[in-house]
């Protein structure tokens, strides 16, 4: 199998008489001469024509870039996009090196710019924001009709920073969002030997290294006696194609299928395992609807040609294949080139995998985000108040109802939340009490990580047959 590298890496009647007039007699109609035979005349002639007549300098270089996101606008197809000096080179960062921002991947989708996944351990994450959240505003700046990489440049920021988001929720509706930026991390492999011998492996994207981080965690955890491999794919939001296959062929048996490109033609190329030594101890996969992309491919690869189980919620549905194309002055286009097929040949895309154990978090891992820098207080009745008591609630003061009405009872029991944590007894909700919140919350997830407890028990039933 030859591998190729693939970047893969959304009164008025009166009124209107009168504006009708007005309009009528202000513009002056002129013909624009067009060459019927030349596909691309309308396009010159409106550059000669602006260049021209129009009223204020326009920027050749502008006025090129705006033909070029106007055609891949027309694609409408999130995946493909234009990407400025700046945009071309944020892109890159967020493949092959660290960068400084909040750390989620988004996409453009139906005209919005939404969350694919927050990347694990990052800003995004610590915030709370979920895979499908709306994005609306950044720093109070509407991201409608934004492409996704100028949306990014508005997300993006030094280290310390903070930027505010507003985003919409399903279910739930709009929240606001303040994080801070921070350095994301180059390291995309974490693992660790748990309980009763098992290794997990958490991967949180594929870039350019990931294949060789994946290979040094297979080696240390094997060289500390494992008896089998739990591979975190949660809020995964994928990466490079190449990377996705270098990987699953650690897994899968010579010769068996990792996947299938179908090419515009209706062609298929079949990309299959070249291991001689495939990994031999018992291995699931937990995913999430924040797995994506490359993630989704090695997650369908293992299942389908290694027989290994998935494990917990289903995922993304990402089934495109995107590469880059540089210019000269740095800037690049990103387009879709063909579609990827699971081993057996299903397109996932826009209906994602479903995993033969179905395993959601417990539901208070989908609460939204509290900012710590808003007080809440006595008789305040609001959305963030009811998100309060039912942190509270999940952190196990029961005596709150959560009403969204901030009552003597939780009062009660915020002062009672201070007082076990060492905190000064005000009976408001902000600031330290809203940062211990969290974190307790945070802690109790982890220790009641339901999806990885069932990838856990098969595991073990695969270990007792």
């Amino acid at each position: 199998m030859g591998k190729k590298r693939f970047l893969i890496i959304f009164g008025f009647f009166l009124t209107a008489v009168v504006s009708a007039g007005i309009t009528y007699g202000a513009v002056k109609y002129n013909e624009i001469s067009n060459i019927s035979n030349d596909p691309f005349g309308k396009l010159r002639s409106t550059y000669q024509t602006i260049k021209t007549d129009y009223y204020k300098d326009a920027k050749t270089e502008d006025l090129v870039d705006g033909a070029i996101r106007g055609m891949l606008g027309a694609l409408e197809d999130p995946y493909s996009t234009y990407m400025d000096t700046k945009e071309a080179k944020g892109f890159q960062e967020n493949i092959s090196s660290s960068f400084e921002g909040i750390g989620a991947e988004v996409q453009e989708s139906d005209g919005a710019i939404m969350i694919v996944s927050p990347i694990k351990g990052s800003p995004a994450e610590a915030a709370g924001l979920k895979p499908k959240d709306k994005i609306l505003k950044v720093d109070n700046t509407s991201v409608e009709g934004m492409s996704v990489n100028e949306a990014i440049m508005l997300i993006r920021g030094e280290k310390g920073s903070k930027v505010k988001l507003l985003v919409e929720r399903s279910g739930v509706g709009e929240l606001n969002f303040t994080i801070t930026r921070d350095t994301i991390p180059i390291e995309t492999v974490h693992f660790e030997k748990m309980d009763d011998g098992i290794g997990k492996i958490q991967i949180t994207k594929f870039s350019e290294s990931t294949d060789k981080e994946l290979a040094k965690a297979v080696s240390e955890l094997t060289k500390q006696n494992v008896k089998g491999f739990v591979i975190d794919l949660r809020q995964n939001p994928g990466g490079l194609l190449e990377q996705a296959v270098y990987m699953s062929d650690l897994f899968i048996a010579k010769g068996k299928n990792i996947l299938q490109v179908e090419n515009k033609d209706g062609s298929k190329e079949v990309y299959k395992a070249e291991n001689e030594d495939k990994i031999d101890l018992p291995v699931v996969v937990v995913v999430d609807e924040g797995t994506a992309s490359a993630a989704e491919i090695m997650a369908a690869a293992l299942h389908q040609s290694a027989g290994i189980p998935i494990i917990g919620d289903k995922t993304f549905g990402k089934g495109t294949i995107q590469t880059t194309k540089a210019f000269k002055d740095g800037s690049s286009v990103k387009y879709t080139i063909a579609k990827w097929l699971t081993p057996d040949g299903h397109w996932i895309h826009e209906k994602g995998i479903k995993p033969q154990y179905a395993v959601s978090l417990p539901e208070y891992a989908k609460l939204p985000y509290l900012d710590p820098e808003k007080t809440l207080k006595e008789e305040d009745s609001s959305a963030e108040v009811k998100v309060a008591q039912q942190m509270l609630q999940a952190l196990g003061y029961s005596n709150v109802k959560a009403n969204g009405i901030f009552d003597p009872a939780t009062k009660q029991e915020v002062e009672k939340f201070q007082k076990e944590n060492g905190i000064a007894v005000n009976g408001q909700i902000g600031g330290e009490t809203t940062i211990k919140m969290i974190e307790s919350l945070q802690k109790k997830l982890i220790e009641n990580d339901t999806q990885l407890e069932e990838a856990v028990n098969v595991l073990k039933k695969q270990l007792a047959s």
